[in-house]
């Protein structure tokens, strides 16, 4: 339970950082200091800000306040000067400055423009959904990406709704050459004129040919390896899944991009038991080494915005600046998302296991819109009711075992008795989609490149969240 505050406050310097920093205070070059915000709760307790669980790190920037102070000379006296509540994430540009012998003016710039910076807007996909018919024209000094394992190009639409320019993305299946070329071509048509290059070669391939023609140094490099043999679902369907050798040369091959394009920052989503693999460890090492700030965790992007019950491991890691995860949003349900699209879907009819389903929800609930599945239903149950997100939306609700297009993936039903299929529009904005991205007309390819995305409305604020930290090494 949150204590009541009393408005009592009082912040005093701790520590300076620099060595003779207290002899610094008579001069005007200035000094970068940490210190705690000490409030008085209602009960009496004494509680200190930003407040940290476990013990608090000196080295951890996030966990102080920090300031900076100087003395100018006026009318022939000094006079003390500070700015306070100076963004964390840009102690360690602040540090490289002094450092670099940068003049007090330009310090004291920078962190002025570091305070002023306003952080971009969240993604909300319910509220949201009918303002990305229009795809955001990119500036030419946009900040570029690469993407590795790009699958539909769910991460490239986040990217640029989050102003970043994809321009080169590597994806290719062997085992079905067919559907990498229609996806690779419907890539083309999405995001050519952002000048992105799609390479149809595995990422083991582009590492053995060194990633000629790839960008040094790129703002981003975003990686999702294959999940099969670590998803549930694989799981419950063979048993176990094993790591293969194909799963570890796919993560040496991200560590050589790590290597050898040396981001800014460096981005990964999977599967939640991805995080207990040999292929993450190998990629962690690598990041590790190269003295990348690393922050990662299991998410439902559910808690995001996203209409859809989608949990993944997700990572974040940076050079010189320490980027946070997104902030959790409010929830969407899935009704919520695509009710002005129920209308015009196609009439359907329920299966007899869905009628089973529904007749079960019927039994404890009153009628309310309900989707459901006409695939799957093994883990979770079939049925969602309209103000929760809907299931994991994966690839085999679109195809059979052979890759044949389904004709009809899932479900709704409205109280009144009508029963509509969900379109792929539905879908791709359950994903997370914005409007303005172009499917193909087949439901196998479509629903390929829903299943294989990261949501694209997760991935903007993934990378917005960077976007407000990283444009500091730019200053």
């Amino acid at each position: 339970m949150t204590k009541s505050v009393l408005l009592e406050l009082s912040a005093t310097p701790e520590k300076f950082l620099e060595k003779g920093g207290k002899a610094l205070q008579g001069e005007s070059v200035g000094c970068l200091y940490q210190y705690l915000e000490t409030k008085k709760l209602l009960d009496g307790e004494t509680v200190s800000y930003p407040r940290v669980i476990g013990e608090r790190d000196p080295n951890n920037p996030f966990h102080w306040r920090w300031a900076f102070n100087w003395k100018e000379k006026i009318n022939g006296a000094w006079k003390g000067k500070s700015i306070g509540s100076i963004p964390p994430g840009t102690v360690t540009m602040i540090r490289t400055l002094q450092q670099e012998r940068a003049t007090r003016e330009n310090i004291i710039a920078f962190i002025k423009k570091a305070k002023t910076k306003k952080p971009s807007p969240k993604l909300d996909v319910c509220t949201n959904f009918e303002n990305t018919k229009i795809k955001p024209v990119l500036p030419n000094n946009a900040p570029i990406a690469v993407v590795l394992f790009a699958g539909g190009g769910g991460i490239e639409a986040g990217m640029v709704e989050a102003g970043i320019r994809p321009v080169i993305a590597v994806e290719f299946d062997p085992t079905k050459p067919e559907l990498s070329r229609a996806i690779a071509l419907n890539h083309h048509c999405n995001f050519s004129e952002c000048g992105c290059r799609v390479v149809q070669l595995t990422v083991q391939e582009v590492a053995r040919l060194g990633f000629a023609g790839f960008p040094r140094r790129p703002d981003y490099l975003h990686a999702s390896p294959v999940c099969a043999n670590f998803s549930q679902a694989h799981t419950a369907k063979a048993g176990k899944g094993e790591e293969t050798a194909d799963d570890l040369t796919a993560a040496i091959a991200v560590a050589e991009a790590i290597r050898q394009l040396q981001p800014r920052v460096f981005t990964l989503e999977n599967v939640p038991r991805y995080q207990n693999s040999q292929s993450f460890a190998a990629i962690l090492e690598t990041l590790e080494s190269y003295r990348y700030l690393i922050n990662y965790s299991v998410v439902n992007m559910a808690d995001f915005g996203l209409p859809q019950a989608r949990r993944r491991l997700v990572l974040v890691a940076s050079r010189g600046f320490q980027v946070a995860l997104p902030t959790e949003s409010k929830s969407c349900g899935w009704y919520e998302a695509i009710a002005h699209l129920i209308p015009a879907m196609a009439d359907s009819h329920l299966l007899p296991k869905q009628q089973q389903a529904l007749e079960k929800f019927l039994a404890g609930n009153a009628p309310t819109p309900l989707l459901i599945e006409r695939v799957g239903g093994r883990s979770q149950s079939k049925y969602k009711p309209g103000h929760l997100p809907c299931n994991t939306i994966l690839r085999s609700h679109f195809t059979d075992h052979k890759g044949c297009n389904r004709s009809k993936f899932a479900d709704i039903w409205l109280p009144d008795g009508t029963v509509k299929s969900l379109s792929i529009q539905g879908a791709a904005i359950l994903q997370g989609f914005p409007s303005w991205y172009e499917f193909p007309p087949e439901t196998a390819t479509a629903g390929s490149i829903i299943g294989y995305s990261v949501p694209p409305s997760f991935a903007s604020q993934l990378l917005m969240s960077a976007q407000s930290y990283s444009y500091v090494g730019n200053s």
